[in-house]
């Protein structure tokens, strides 16, 4: 409820900052400098931030990603289960199979447990991907799609579908049973949440692969960073180089 009347407050704030600056200009346009100043003020700051955190996103330093995350997982909700969730949800992102497991065994059982259902499918499945358990994470990728929308908002809403809808493409490419729109629903979520942005990506090139595309396969996966060896994605990338090649 608290978080409705904050987003609430905040559209009406805009929509009264938009009738007084138009009401501005209105009476004299050389208002219109000023009030272009005072929205850069609140929309560049903003959109720079997010460019840093997306550009850090695609880097895959994932040690560095999280050490920006750290003062957010302090203050999280029951921190004790969801801190080493979200840890291991980005460690999973990026290939890292036994720091992601190991950060679930950390995770305290109990009602917080039960109630990240959405989290631990998401984390299960891309470790059962990376460990060769196909069929398995097929079927926790359905269950994820399955599971009922959260209460939130439209663009959140469409966000968490698109994710889902890629978690469970990705599940399909690497157990070679890609259908006709995966490639899409890899591309939509990978543009929608740059977590998973290179998950996403090795998962296209499998199916690029698997349609005799090679060099664009090989194209997709040019500028990936260098994992480290501990990353399932470094195998993945060795992998698919020399499948492309052969």
């Amino acid at each position: 409820m608290n978080r409705q009347i904050l987003r609430f407050v905040s559209v009406l704030s805009v929509v009264m900052l938009a009738l007084a600056s138009a009401r501005l200009i209105a009476q004299d346009p050389r208002f219109a400098l000023l009030v272009v100043g005072i929205m850069a003020g609140f929309v560049v700051p903003g959109w720079l931030a997010q460019r840093r955190m997306r550009q850090l996103l695609l880097s895959g330093d994932v040690r560095k990603i999280l050490g920006t995350w750290q003062a957010s997982l302090r203050r999280v909700t029951y921190p004790e289960t969801m801190a080493p969730l979200l840890t291991a949800t980005a460690y999973a992102a990026y290939g890292f199979i036994d720091a992601a497991r190991q950060n679930i065994e950390r995770a305290a059982r109990g009602p917080a447990w039960e109630a990240a259902m959405e989290q631990r499918l998401f984390v299960d499945t891309l470790l059962d991907v990376y460990e060769g358990e196909r069929d398995r994470a097929m079927t926790r990728a359905s269950e994820l799609e399955r599971l009922p929308l959260p209460p939130a908002g439209f663009w959140m809403k469409r966000k968490i579908a698109k994710l889902r809808r890629g978690i469970a493409a990705l599940a399909r490419a690497f157990a070679h049973a890609s259908e006709a729109e995966d490639d899409r629903a890899l591309r939509s979520a990978a543009r929608s949440s740059p977590l998973v942005h290179w998950a996403m990506r090795y998962a296209r090139a499998i199916v690029l692969v698997d349609r005799g595309r090679k060099n664009d396969a090989l194209a997709l996966i040019a500028d990936a960073p260098a994992w480290p060896e501990e990353s399932a994605f470094h195998a993945f990338h060795s992998e698919l180089i020399t499948s492309a090649a052969s």
